[in-house]
């Protein structure tokens, strides 16, 4: 019973960190769509697996996950890129992960990812991350994941936009009280941006949904259920913190533009999960050693060398 608390809780470590959490918690990296925002690069391969900067855009909601401390991941794609996630990603262990791979034969909305994990979900919580979201900055999904009791935690992001998203309307003592999909006429300037952690109530709200106009299960109207249970929280995500949405040809560049500055003046890295796995505690440094022997030689590489092994060896000794 000891290994099996040890396995599927979370650990949360790291710089900064100052609690210890074990709860259940599971993650879903949405990965589906035809990414015809795209066309056409998405010919090629999928959205999800474009280069951002010098990583594949999915190790960036990964790494987000990973430095959560969630370990029991399922990434939904579609029938034909699958394998192409499976190829790059494995089963997970070399990040000290499991990994399932579910097919999402035709996008019907975001929501749908809870019905087709369903199995994967179990009797667990779970967070949902969009494989074509980068976060950076601060440890508040740690935090939250952390401090998750039950109900729904959703985020709030100021943006320019707010036509283009689901949008958090607050009352005047911050408290939210509606989120409307896509609005004409926002309400506030505050997105939701694609992160969400929720009980184990959400399979069945989900599967009591009704298609929206558009013909799909809205996270929206999954996020108001729990509204109107009183049960979802919205915390608004401070200045500085950054979200970027990789789904356009413009946004990709900016997104790559974005993580080549923080990484080039900060001489880190953005989304690597070999190195979030190791400073999670999910593989030894040794483990991380050997995983990184069998890189060829390039700059990634480099920096897991230099930047991450050789200086844990030198404290180390």
């Amino acid at each position: 019973m000891k290994s099996r608390v040890a396995r599927r809780g979370f650990f949360i470590g790291g710089k900064g960190a100052n609690f210890l959490g074990l709860l259940l918690m599971k993650g879903i990296i949405l990965a589906g769509g035809a990414g015809s925002r795209l066309y056409p690069l998405t010919l090629v391969a999928s959205k999800q697996l474009q280069p951002v900067y010098d990583k594949p855009m999915v190790y960036y909601p990964l790494t987000t996950l990973i430095e959560g401390g969630v370990r029991e991941l399922c990434l939904i794609s579609t029938p034909h890129d699958l394998p192409r996630f499976q190829q790059l990603l494995g089963d997970g262990s070399r990040f000290g992960l499991t990994i399932d791979y579910r097919a999402q034969a035709r996008p019907e909305g975001i929501a749908q990812a809870f019905l087709i994990a369903k199995d994967f979900i179990g009797a667990d919580s779970v967070t949902l991350i969009l494989g074509d979201n980068i976060f950076y900055g601060g440890d508040v999904f740690t935090r939250a994941f952390g401090e998750f009791k039950g109900g729904a935690t959703v985020f709030g992001y100021h943006v320019n936009d707010p036509e283009r998203y689901g949008v958090v309307e607050f009352d005047a003592q911050g408290k939210a009280v509606s989120i409307e999909e896509k609005p004409r006429q926002p309400k506030s300037n505050y997105a939701v941006p694609g992160l969400y952690i929720y009980d184990n109530e959400v399979v069945k709200i989900t599967q009591a949904l009704k298609p929206s106009a558009r013909g799909e299960l809205e996270i929206t109207a999954v996020n108001m259920a729990y509204l109107q249970r009183g049960a979802l929280r919205v915390q608004r995500l401070a200045r500085g913190f950054a979200w970027l949405d990789a789904g356009t040809s413009s946004s990709l560049h900016d997104a790559s533009a974005y993580v080549q500055t923080i990484e080039k003046r900060a001489g880190i890295k953005i989304g690597c999960p070999e190195e979030a796995a190791f400073r999670q505690g999910f593989v030894s440094l040794n483990q991380l050693d050997a995983i990184v022997s069998q890189m060829p030689k390039c700059e990634y590489r480099t920096y897991l060398e230099t930047e991450v092994v050789a200086e844990a060896k030198r404290l180390n000794q």
